[in-house]
């Protein structure tokens, strides 16, 4: 499946350790030789081994976690799942480029949290569970960044009111001349 720029290593190197996860790999962007960028899905179980093999196989070396976020897909046509965490890896050394998604699901959205292999994701991790509602097992400070705690909901979640559900109008409106 995986074809051109190291990918076909890459791909037998996860198939060789982890046999049993049906990885669905898929091309993101095609070039010359084959695809340039590719993602597969992870098991949010299998989430943490297979990230780490990621980090320290030899084949793969992805020692930068480019970006993590969080994508909500009620009412997505022919989506299976609820919420999607999407990880953008880079191997600096081989220049690869992989997108990981580990799908999950109400009623708890929960996936493994991944600061202990790339240090970067802790508050890429902190800003998807306040907006989104996943949650991160094992994450060192998993709190609020972007609302406040005890904030009820998480704003970035589809079924969450366009015009919110009255948190504005607890503020007090500062003029110009109060600043």
């Amino acid at each position: 499946m995986f074809s051109g720029s190291g990918f076909e290593e890459i791909h037998a190197g996860l198939q060789g350790s982890f046999g049993d996860v049906d990885f669905a790999p898929a091309p993101l962007m095609e070039g010359e030789g084959g695809p340039r960028q590719m993602c597969i899905r992870v098991p949010a179980e299998r989430l943490l081994e297979v990230m780490r093999f990621l980090r320290v196989d030899s084949a793969c070396r992805f020692d930068r976690l480019s970006d993590l976020n969080g994508v909500d897909y009620l009412n997505f046509p022919e989506a299976t799942d609820r919420f999607a965490v999407t990880y953008t890896l880079h191997s600096t050394k081989l220049g690869h480029w992989l997108w990981v998604k580990c799908f999950v699901n109400d009623p708890a959205p929960t996936v493994p949290s991944v600061v202990g292999i790339w240090l970067a994701a802790d508050w890429q991790e902190r800003e998807v569970w306040d907006l989104l509602g996943i949650r991160f097992e094992g994450h060192p400070d998993l709190r609020r960044i972007m609302t406040w705690e005890g904030f009820a909901a998480h704003p970035l979640r589809k079924d969450y009111p366009l015009r919110g559900r009255g948190e504005r109008e607890d503020f007090k409106v500062v003029a110009r001349d109060d600043a």
